[in-house]
């Protein structure tokens, strides 16, 4: 081929053009946002806190396909900790060694406060999308804010259920109706049981005891054999996902069967299925993170969050965490754009203007943040166990088509 100047211009206008688009790229992979996700990716809850990781992969590869926020791409580090001093050391390697700008997390509460700590003393914002702990907004940190429900909801909407669902189902009175309230004892179980303890006395249910275990524990024989000595007609626990099975494998040993059984933030995942079976599951009610069976009205993109997990997981979701992460990963993001920076102060600003209604995320959820930063329209749901399978059945607005209540009282 005979090379003509023009050809060699174009040749070297080309390289130019290949050469600039290299450097812009180049500069957009330089100059990252990295976002630091804390969480347990080890131990016994590492399974939950990979689901939480993948939900904020998920927003985040969503964002970044519509060109990232601020001209910038979005990375997402993982800090390990299961324990308050691992959350930490996390932080505080995340931010030197890693340089993120920003901290999101938790799946356990105790962790969420150590490292929201520490990330003060870092400057960084810390947006918690998963931890229910009351204690961590009431600490008023300037860094710290909550996109997720927490424990006065879940405690609120388990006792709407237990009062407005459960109780009429079973024919007895608010007045006659026995609960026994278990929960594990760190700071997150103990809040929800509070909350339910003191919303059952106001509106006048019996609450037979308010028992505490250790959600590391070996045997909870004890737990149980104590509550079915009381033989309530509501047994409700609030725990992780180790102690709650072990306490419905016990129950089943035990041939303790109360009328309804009620969950709180657990027990709604293939572990407790594989670790129970389905028969002593059948009816048994579980205030839960939102799930993406929900109806499209009710939590629109739920759908397409569901197809996203599928499609980059090959499988169907582990846990509902994932989505309520992916929906505070969403938010955070979009407030970051509107402050127009990491800085933590100028993204609790942007975060206070918020307003959005229930039902704008793909969680149910809306934005109005309070003035210790949680958001007031974010609500856990209430599924049920039927037939092996977990199905919304609260609020009515949320289910599916053809859902209902069954099984109550448990046969």
């Amino acid at each position: 081929m005979k090379i003509t100047p023009s050809l060699t211009r174009r040749a070297v206008s080309t390289l130019i053009l290949a050469g600039s688009a290299i450097a812009v790229s180049s500069a957009f992979a330089q100059d990252a946002l990295r976002i630091g996700a804390i969480n347990p990716y080890s131990g016994p809850m590492a399974l939950y806190g990979d689901e939480c990781a993948r939900g904020y992969q998920l927003a985040i590869d969503l964002k970044n396909a519509a060109g990232g926020i601020l001209g910038r791409k979005i990375e997402l580090v993982r800090g390990d900790a299961s324990t308050p001093q691992q959350g930490i050391s996390a932080v505080d390697q995340l931010a030197s060694r890693d340089k993120v700008e920003a901290f999101i997390g938790t799946y356990v509460s105790a962790v969420s406060s150590a490292a929201s700590d520490a990330a003060l003393r870092n400057q960084k914002i810390y947006w918690d999308t998963n931890a229910l702990a009351i204690e961590l907004t009431e600490r008023k940190l300037p860094n710290f804010i909550r996109s997720g429900p927490f424990a006065g909801n879940f405690g609120d909407v388990s006792v709407q259920a237990v009062l407005d669902a459960i109780a009429p189902a079973l024919k007895i009175t608010t007045k006659d109706l026995k609960v026994w309230v278990e929960h594990e004892d760190s700071i997150s179980g103990k809040s929800i049981a509070d909350s339910q303890v003191r919303v059952l006395k106001e509106k006048g249910a019996q609450v037979l005891a308010q028992s505490a275990h250790n959600f590391r524990a070996a045997d909870l024989t004890d737990s149980v054999l104590r509550a079915r000595r009381a033989n309530p007609d509501v047994w409700m626990n609030m725990g992780y996902v180790p102690d709650t099975n072990l306490l419905l494998k016990t129950m089943r040993e035990q041939n303790f069967k109360p009328k309804a059984i009620v969950l709180t933030g657990t027990g709604d995942t293939f572990e407790t299925l594989d670790a129970v079976g389905a028969e002593f599951l059948e009816g048994v009610f579980v205030v839960s993170y939102p799930r993406p069976d929900v109806s499209e009205k009710f939590a629109p993109g739920a759908a397409a969050y569901l197809a996203a997990y599928r499609k980059a997981y090959n499988r169907e979701p582990v846990a509902p965490q994932g989505l309520t992460a992916y929906a505070g990963m969403l938010m955070l993001l979009e407030t970051i754009q509107a402050a127009g920076s990491t800085d933590m102060a100028k993204v609790r600003e942007a975060a206070l203007k918020l307003d959005k209604p229930a039902n704008s995320y793909p969680s149910g959820f809306g934005a109005k943040f309070n003035d210790i930063m949680q958001n007031t329209r974010a609500l856990p749901n209430v599924i049920q166990w039927q037939s092996g399978k977990q199905v919304t059945v609260l609020p009515v607005a949320a289910r599916a088509s053809g859902v209902a209540i069954v099984n109550v009282p448990r046969k």
